[in-house]
């Protein structure tokens, strides 16, 4: 079976003012995969996220080289309104908004135009289920969010993500401040979406991206050294690098 490309980087190079902290990255993703991204600090993995939805671009030192094709179209002729509803990104502490669990989710359909209030909260039940969320919230849709627990606020925070229908959903870190239990449900949840969404997490954590993604890539030092089924990476990697790493010699 071929697997259909979603979104891939064409000699990406990404740079913040002279210095490059991606240098010539060609890396395809295929819908419907969770492709983790690994490496130590400082590797480029962030910057890779950012690049996809364009977030860089919000610092003035930034600039980039190289092409970003999404669904066959440079990423460059869409508008970031739609770009950013197309590709969301859960960042490493939860952003929720300072108003209910309810608006909280709302928020992105509102400013789509959405406004039947009964569509409004199909979607809101839809999107807190998905992000398994739902059964513990459901009475309380009115309290505000940020009364919720650290873990409860990051799967609002993919709620909210999912509420304006992506078709891919970055995570920076997403559980870098969680315990292992709300750990365990944002992992759980990653699984049940990748039916119907495709993911990419950043993680420092070699042991979440080998329990959630089914392929990974290695960074160090603004370099991909190398992609491939996560198993086979974790056990038999190409590069010696990517060993090292993997069993904590460095990083």
């Amino acid at each position: 079976m071929v697997n259909e490309v979603i979104i891939q980087t064409i000699d990406l190079n990404c740079c913040f003012e002279k210095n490059c902290v991606l240098k010539s990255l060609n890396i395809d993703v295929y819908k419907n995969e969770i492709l983790g991204v690994i490496g130590p600090a400082n590797s480029g993995k962030s910057t890779f996220l950012r690049a996809l939805n364009r977030l860089n671009y919000l610092d003035p030192s930034y600039s980039q080289t190289g092409e970003i094709i999404f669904e066959g179209k440079d990423i460059g002729i869409l508008p970031d309104s739609i770009l950013r509803r197309k590709i969301g990104i859960v960042f490493a502490m939860p952003q929720v908004l300072p108003v209910s669990i309810f608006n909280n989710v709302a928020y992105g359909p509102k400013v789509h135009d959405v406004k039947d209030k009964n569509r409004l909260e199909e979607i809101v039940e839809t999107s807190l289920q998905k992000a398994h969320l739902w059964e513990e919230v459901k009475d309380r849709l009115d309290m505000p969010a940020m009364k919720l627990s650290g873990g409860q606020q990051q799967r609002l925070c993919l709620a909210r993500t999912l509420a304006v229908e992506p078709d891919i959903i970055l995570y920076d870190e997403p559980c870098s401040g969680l315990d292992p239990i709300s750990t365990a449900k944002v992992e759980d949840t990653m699984q049940q979406l990748k039916e119907n969404y495709t993911q990419i997490l950043v993680t420092n954590n070699t042991k979440q991206a080998a329990r959630v993604s089914g392929r990974c890539a290695f960074f160090l030092m603004g370099d991909l050294v190398e992609i491939d089924d996560t198993d086979t990476l974790f056990t038999n990697p190409r590069d010696g690098r990517t060993n090292d790493y993997i069993t904590g010699r460095f990083g």
